[in-house]
């Protein structure tokens, strides 16, 4: 017990020292890295980088210290798609909104995010993009902000879910470049279904500028995603949820996208491992034949994270989003006949992956680590711990809880 407060007497100093030339040794550490778990080594980390790991107890003058007390070391988590937690949304459109979802993620491993959207107007997704710039200024307690990764809009109506009704339309050159005008800067991602009309000028678009793009809410043919696939689409946002499979017509079947992200063998595809979304025979599928380096795992989470049971929350904008109920761990539209994001934390994804399929510990991790850094071509510096990388690490106990997030070198949270 002595030991265990000693570590947060000094997580807690090194939270109020700035990290530029700052000198941190960890040790004691189970450390995680894209080969091998280390089972109690040394991580040296200088000017917010990592510069040397080892099996070995390292000497580094004048560096402050952190004994991990046999925690596992682990890369922070990235979480490509999340709306909210702890009652906001980011489509709130507020700074506070913004900061509030970052530090909330950032206490459960997240160590960059890309905030997401819903279908919403124009002039509640163009206030996200000003409240994203101010509050990357001044984020120091929350997970790094990636860009904005859109979602919504261009769904296809039928596999709609809980997006809004009245903001599903088809992509117009008029109205993507407008949205491209005000956020080109901050989007990264943009998924929507690639089978309405318009899609293959927006794919053109988005792929001549570098940003990300996902099949979603779609209920394409195989064909329709074989031609996104060659478009420049390389991934499939929320796997199964909203998503086509097998149909048939005029008493022919027909594959659809399920079967496309099966097949294509590089393509990646998010799976929402809440253990809700996904029941464990899908998730032990998915994971027998796209394996850990095209599983992204995402929380979706919405403004329900970290809320209890029973509680009414809004998918989407406060002022104009659409409500829903905490369930079952997930939630669910009023009427139950859809549900409406999740609200889990990247923590529980792992947990899940670990406890329900009995994936080991490095692949679950890999999961939410280096295999979303390869999606968003950020791997050079994110997703591992390795040397010249940024020092982005957690540190966590067996049952993936918690204990320290760290960011470039400084300790944003500790407990």
């Amino acid at each position: 017990m002595k030991k265990n407060k000693t570590v947060l007497v000094v997580i807690m100093m090194l939270m109020a020292i700035p990290s530029m030339g700052q000198r941190i040794k960890i040790s004691n550490a189970k450390i995680i890295t894209p080969y091998n778990i280390i089972d109690s080594g040394t991580i040296l980390i200088e000017n917010g980088k990592i510069t040397a790991i080892s099996d070995k107890d390292l000497s580094f003058q004048d560096a402050q210290m952190i004994d991990a007390d046999g925690r596992y070391a682990s890369p922070g988590f990235i979480d490509i798609h999340t709306h909210g937690g702890g009652g906001y949304d980011f489509l709130d459109g507020t700074v506070e909104a913004v900061l509030k979802i970052a530090e909330l993620h950032a206490s459960h491993g997240t160590t960059l995010i890309y905030p997401s959207t819903a279908s919403c107007s124009n002039e509640d997704l163009f206030k996200l993009f000003d409240a994203y710039r101010e509050a990357d200024k001044i984020n120091v307690k929350g997970a790094v902000l990636g860009g904005i990764n859109i979602e919504g809009g261009y769904l296809n109506m039928e596999m709609r879910g809980g997006h809004d009704i009245r903001y599903l339309n088809n992509p117009t050159r008029k109205d993507f470049m407008t949205i491209l005008e005000k956020g080109g800067d901050i989007i990264k991602r943009w998924s929507f279904a690639p089978e309405l009309s318009g899609a293959a000028d927006l794919m053109d678009e988005l792929n001549v500028r570098g940003i990300q793009m996902s099949m979603a809410h779609t209920a394409a043919l195989y064909e329709e995603a074989c031609n996104a696939f060659n478009r420049g689409i390389n991934s499939i946002t929320h796997f199964y949820s909203l998503t086509s499979t097998v149909t048939r017509n005029n008493a022919l079947r027909y594959a659809g996208v399920i079967e496309a992200g099966y097949l294509f063998d590089d393509i990646y595809v998010e799976a929402i491992a809440d253990g809700v979304h996904l029941p464990e025979p899908l998730l032990r599928l998915i994971y027998k034949v796209k394996g850990s380096d095209r599983i992204v795992l995402v929380t979706d989470a919405m403004r329900g994270a970290d809320m209890p049971e029973g509680s009414m929350v809004i998918l989407g904008s406060i002022s104009d989003g659409v409500e829903a109920i905490i369930e079952d761990g997930v939630a669910k539209l009023p009427d139950r006949s859809s549900l409406a994001g999740s609200i889990a934390t990247a923590d529980r994804l792992v947990r899940t992956y670990m406890q329900k399929v009995g994936v080991e510990m490095i692949k679950a991790v890999q999961m939410i680590t280096l295999t979303p850094a390869q999606l968003m071509k950020i791997d050079s510096y994110k997703g591992s711990i390795a040397v010249g990388k940024d020092a982005d690490i957690i540190l966590f106990d067996k049952d993936i809880n918690v204990s320290m997030t760290m960011i470039d070198g400084k300790v944003i949270y500790g407990k």
